[in-house]
């Protein structure tokens, strides 16, 4: 039987759905993953991916396409022999469109979550579980549909092994902060993450800073500021889970690294702007200080750039809060050698 998993979104929402590709997976022959331009990095780390069928759907993104009917053609002839389909969606999207396209390619069998009615489209009509982490809610729709994780699973987020990095990180310890993220309301100004840094090193950690090709100039920049080390744009995704992986703690925004960080079991200090609800999106299931006004007036806003003069949510982050964070978690960790389920929040 081939299975579809369908994730449209960036790359830290196809992270999230790693538990529930392997529910996928472990009753299936073969499964096919079908993911936007800018989460297709991500689904060819996920355990349990046979194929990656990458499309820029109308309805999905940043800057999303116009509708060609010949793109939904060549999608619709694209997907022809699946036999089942999951798609998966954040709480305030329609999975139906994409349902659509699924019919139209003859999908036998096709299971979301829906608030909508949608008549054909659906088999399987589940109704999300009110406040669920995204990760939870892909992995309740995987069990709903008949799926269930293989023994000795323990439904934590995953990626397949990451590279040997330390030729780029060196041996000595270190901290990762993360400055960008793909949303700006979600990314911490200059100056809050150039005070983290630079408090950060005072306090006698090693820092490196990360980034995507994209965000080269902003590591450069605060390096410049901070004398860390800049390790901006210097891997792929799966080079950057090896940087995470061998980090003591990692300081980023609610994006991608945060929730590749979790894959890799790593302790995050999550500065989190709460432009939608930590509950859904905070990084899963590893230990974790969530830094941030979760009260702020953009919170709940999905804004993608933030409303509010001045930034408040993450302007208020003070250095010390960070190194008070990064140095709590180090040391459960070494209390607690195993990930624990854990999370602290500071407002």
């Amino acid at each position: 039987m081939t299975t579809l998993i369908v994730r449209l979104d960036s790359a830290g929402d196809v992270l999230l759905a790693g538990p529930a590709v392997r529910a996928v997976a472990a009753g299936s022959d073969h499964v096919v993953f079908l993911c936007g331009p800018q989460g297709a990095a991500a689904a060819r780390l996920l355990p349990g991916v046979d194929e990656i069928v990458v499309w820029d759907a109308p309805w999905v993104g940043l800057q999303p396409p116009p509708v060609r009917p010949d793109d939904v053609q060549q999608i619709v002839h694209a997907l022809h022999g699946i036999d089942r389909a999951l798609i998966l969606a954040s709480f305030h999207q329609s999975p139906l469109p994409t349902a659509l396209v699924l019919r139209l390619s003859g999908v036998g069998w096709i299971g979301a979550d829906s608030e909508h009615y949608p008549g054909s489209l659906l088999d399987l009509r589940h109704q999300r579980a009110p406040h669920r982490h995204e990760a939870d809610a892909a992995l309740d729709l995987a069990i709903a549909a008949g799926y269930r994780l293989p023994p000795g699973d323990d439904g934590r987020m995953a990626i397949l092994p990451p590279p040997d990095v330390r030729a780029l990180t060196g041996e000595d310890p270190y901290v990762v902060v993360h400055p960008g993220a793909a949303v700006p309301a979600r990314a911490p100004s200059m100056d809050t993450a150039v005070d983290a840094t630079e408090a950060l090193l005072t306090a006698g950690h090693r820092v490196l800073l990360t980034g995507g090709p994209d965000e080269t100039a902003l590591t450069a920049a605060i390096a410049r500021r901070t004398g860390a080390v800049d390790l901006g744009g210097r891997t792929n995704l799966h080079g950057l889970g090896g940087i995470l992986a061998g980090a003591a703690a990692v300081v980023v925004g609610n994006t991608g690294p945060a929730h590749l960080a979790a894959a890799v079991g790593t302790p995050v200090v999550s500065l989190f702007a709460p432009v939608v609800p930590a509950e859904r999106w905070a990084p899963y299931r590893v230990p974790q200080v969530l830094l941030g006004d979760q009260d702020a007036p953009c919170a709940g806003s999905r804004a993608r750039t933030c409303p509010i003069p001045g930034h408040p949510c993450l302007s208020s982050i003070r250095g010390a809060d960070v190194v008070a964070a990064v140095d709590s978690l180090i040391a459960r960790v070494k209390q607690r050698p195993a990930p624990q389920n854990t999370r602290e929040v500071i407002a």
